[in-house]
């Protein structure tokens, strides 16, 4: 046990001092990996594997470049204004505590917004111009994002050819299939639930509707508390910008999709048991953030479900896979004894 747990640390410590390759090379894995069924389907339908690779990766290159121009300008719009708006939001903060003190409840003396929620607005755009500036640097990704699908084709031929040609890889191809589907629906929900929230808030007027449905589309990969990291600014933002009832519109527009999204969609097309637990989702973002800062984060969650569908496909470790899964509900089970 301290043999594996010393092993453990250095492989953790390694990560952390390799983030500058690792990263990039976690990024091409994850295009790869949603960007895979694509590539199939057209060579489903007779296109040279060349061409389908190269159609794959310039779709990939679209979507990711109107990301991160999407992300890099509204970020810099929004860093213009976020003082004005913090100072306001300072001022509501104010008004309330002053509120607070004439109907007599406890107010600590010299509390002020600038000690609890401070910067809300800073630390929401350099999460974001974080990973719009790591994005950026996405020659070293794409090329990658090429030769893994130029690799994908013909990899089972190769293992195959390596291991013997009865080697079984029924249960290696499951878990490939169960971890790409994961990481297909999860990005369409996500971008879905971005698109989605851009309309609702833009639809109320909210200012940088682009920068509200980025932010949902990206933390909607973090289960049950991303949706509530998110909100939190947009509803700050409407409450700074048009008052209380604004603020509870944008929250009811958020609170809808999660429980349309998060409750019924995705439990229905990835299946319950793919579910992780709240406490190990709390615990990912914490451990994946302090290995890899912000962009650890958002990737927290997708790496701890790789972790645990791998996992779940083992005999040794299935009772970890099993300790990570959310708590089923408790049914009642009517004994011999009970029924006589």
């Amino acid at each position: 046990m301290l043999v594996g747990a010393a092993c453990v640390v250095v492989v953790v410590a390694g990560l952390r001092e390799a983030s500058q390759l690792v990263l990039p090379f976690l990024v091409a894995s994850f295009l790869a990996v949603i960007s895979l069924p694509f590539m199939l389907w057209l060579r489903r339908l007779g296109v040279p594997q060349i061409l389908a690779v190269l159609s794959t990766v310039l779709a990939a290159v679209a979507m990711v470049g109107l990301l991160v121009l999407t992300i890099g300008q509204s970020v810099n719009a929004f860093r213009v204004v976020a003082p004005r708006y913090q100072a306001r939001l300072q001022e509501l903060f104010d008004q309330t505590v002053l509120l607070a003190e004439e109907y007599g409840l406890p107010v600590a003396e010299g509390q002020s917004l600038d000690v609890l929620p401070v910067g809300v607005f800073d630390i929401l755009g350099g999460a974001l111009g974080a990973v719009a500036s790591f994005a950026s640097n996405s020659f070293l990704v794409l090329l990658t994002v090429v030769f893994i699908l130029l690799e994908a084709a013909g990899f089972s031929r190769k293992l195959r050819r390596a291991f013997g040609k009865h080697v079984d890889l029924g249960q290696v191809t499951e878990m490939a299939n169960q971890v790409q589907r994961y990481l297909v629906i999860k990005t369409i929900m996500s971008a879905l639930t971005g698109i989605l929230v851009a309309l609702w808030v833009a639809a109320l007027g909210l200012a940088f509707p682009a920068l509200w449905g980025v932010t949902a589309f990206l933390f909607n990969y973090i289960p049950t508390l991303g949706s509530i990291l998110a909100a939190v600014p947009a509803v700050l933002f409407a409450l700074v910008q048009f008052g209380p009832g604004m603020a509870a519109l944008v929250a009811v527009g958020y609170i809808t999709l999660n429980v349309v999204f998060g409750s019924l969609l995705e439990p229905m097309l990835l299946g319950r048991r793919l579910g992780l637990s709240t406490l190990v989702i709390f615990v990912s973002l914490v451990f994946w953030g302090w290995v890899w800062g912000p962009v650890g984060m958002l990737f927290a969650v997708p790496l701890t479900m790789v972790i645990k569908i791998t996992l779940e496909n083992t005999r040794e470790f299935r009772w970890v896979a099993l300790m990570l899964d959310a708590n089923q509900p408790i049914r009642r089970v009517r004994t011999r004894a009970a029924a006589s």
